[in-house]
């Protein structure tokens, strides 16, 4: 069961924003001209880099005992903290902007600052992760994960700058980006021809606060409980739930014609 559980559920979870980033990617002419290419181009990347980062989670498991785990967790990492969290932030910058363009040098902002955080969580998981642990096993796979301060003491500023740098890419962004969609919608012309935007920008904003309050409940827990090892669960979980909100936004055309009377 807990096999089935480390390698079934993030294949799940990766392939939901692989068949989002599927649909982002089929984009028409209308849904470009309403969205903004950079949003279409950002999305796109966000949705793939995520679930490469979703499912790549049993090669950290099969790949073998330590440093293994460690080597292809901190790639995982990085790639949501340097490229899931900022591509996202920016395709909503330029969504909600009224010209459609985003200066490059706030781009560049988003970017250096969520490059920045991957680095520290990098740095941060090789000082803390000295070991690894069999998590399950049976007479065909023997599966392990990363372990935090196996040979010595736990050191509680390695995990508060751990969540720190998480609390800021990938949680701020997606909550920052959650506030100005919120913002948008609830500033969106009611006379505008495109009626159904707010409700594909509703789905959106829950499925940023979703997945945001997912991690946020995994950090407090990695907090209390010291890292246990099935944490991940919670954020993909998460992850999966806010995936299927955003796919029905995505899905909703941003306009549906009234019936006369």
């Amino acid at each position: 069961m807990l096999i089935i559980l480390n390698l079934a559920l993030p294949v799940v979870a990766g392939l939901v924003y692989f068949a989002m980033a599927y649909e982002i990617k089929k984009s028409n002419r209308g849904r470009t001209l309403i969205m903004g290419e950079l949003t279409i181009k950002g999305t796109f990347y966000a949705y793939v880099a995520l679930g490469l980062w979703l499912l790549s989670r049993p090669l950290q498991n099969i790949i073998g005992p330590h440093p293994a785990p460690l080597a292809v967790n901190c790639v995982r990492q990085f790639l949501m903290i340097a490229l899931f969290a900022p591509s996202l932030l920016v395709a909503i910058f330029n969504w909600t902007s009224e010209d459609k363009k985003v200066p490059k040098i706030v781009q560049a902002a988003v970017f250096i600052v969520a490059a920045f955080m991957g680095l520290i969580f990098v740095l941060i998981n090789i000082a803390a992760v000295d070991g690894s642990k069999i998590i399950a096993q049976n007479s065909f796979i023997t599966l392990y994960d990363a372990q935090w301060f196996m040979e010595g003491p736990r050191r509680l500023e390695l995990v508060l700058i751990h969540l720190f740098v998480q609390g800021i890419s990938p949680v701020g962004f997606c909550l920052f980006a959650a506030g100005i969609v919120r913002h948008k919608r609830h500033n969106y012309p009611a006379d505008s021809i495109y009626n159904m935007m707010t409700k594909k920008w509703y789905f959106l904003e829950v499925s940023l606060i979703i997945f945001a309050c997912s991690m946020l409940v995994a950090g407090f827990a990695a907090l209390v409980t010291g890292y246990g090892t099935y944490l991940w669960v919670i954020y993909f979980a998460g992850a999966i739930v806010a995936g299927f909100f955003d796919m029905k936004g995505i899905k909703l055309p941003p306009r549906i014609e009234k019936a006369r009377a």
